[in-house]
C-alpha cells in the first residue's frame, strides 16, 4: 500500500466509482497506511484521518463527530440569525465530549457553546436561533439524539460601536 494518502487520494479515478456519491449520499475512506486514511465525502472533497490519536498529524473520527455538530448547528444558527437582521460581528460554537470507559467509546455527553459578538444583539433572538437549530434545522444533532445527551448554551459579547472621525 502505497504511503502517501495523497498519491492514494488523487490515483482514485472518477470512472472507477460507479455510482453518483452526491446522490446516494456515498462517503469513501481509503486506508494510507500507518494508521492514516483518506475520507472521500459524497460531494468530492478530501479529509485525511488519523486513528494514531498520539501522533495527532489528523483530527480522529470522533474529533470529526465534534466538529460536524458543532458546525452543523453553526451553519443554522449564523442564517438565522443574518434573517433576523442581527449585528453579528464574530460568531463561534465550542463543542465538548465526554465518552464512555468501555468499548465502544461512544460519546455520552457533548456540551454545545455558542458565543456571539456583536452589536445590540438580542438575547431572544439568539435563545431562538438556537432552539431552532437544536429542534428543526441540524441533522447531526437529531442524529446524535436521544443516545447523546445534548447540552447547549450561550454567551453574548457586546461589542462597543466605533466612532467615525
Amino acid at each position: 500500500m502505497d504511503k502517501n494518502p495523497l498519491v492514494l487520494c488523487c490515483s482514485e479515478k472518477a470512472e472507477d466509482i460507479e455510482l453518483d456519491t452526491k446522490k446516494s449520499g456515498l462517503a469513501v475512506v481509503h486506508a494510507a497506511g500507518d494508521e492514516l486514511f483518506i475520507g472521500i465525502t459524497p460531494s468530492g472533497h478530501a479529509q485525511v484521518l488519523e486513528a494514531n490519536s498520539g501522533r495527532a498529524s489528523a483530527a480522529t473520527p470522533m474529533e470529526l463527530l465534534l466538529l460536524a455538530l458543532g458546525s452543523c448547528t453553526a451553519v443554522d444558527v449564523v442564517s438565522i440569525l443574518r434573517k433576523k437582521r442581527e449585528r453579528v460581528t464574530d460568531y463561534r460554537v465550542e463543542v465538548r465530549g465526554e465518552r464512555r470507559d468501555e468499548h465502544p467509546r461512544a460519546y455520552t455527553r457533548m456540551e454545545v457553546r455558542h458565543v456571539v459578538r456583536g452589536h445590540h444583539i438580542s438575547e431572544k433572538a439568539v435563545a431562538s436561533a438556537i432552539e431552532l437549530s437544536e429542534t428543526k434545522y441540524c441533522s447531526v444533532a437529531a442524529t446524535l439524539r436521544p443516545g447523546v445527551e445534548l447540552l447547549t448554551s450561550y454567551e453574548i459579547i457586546e461589542e462597543a460601536e466605533r466612532d467615525e472621525a
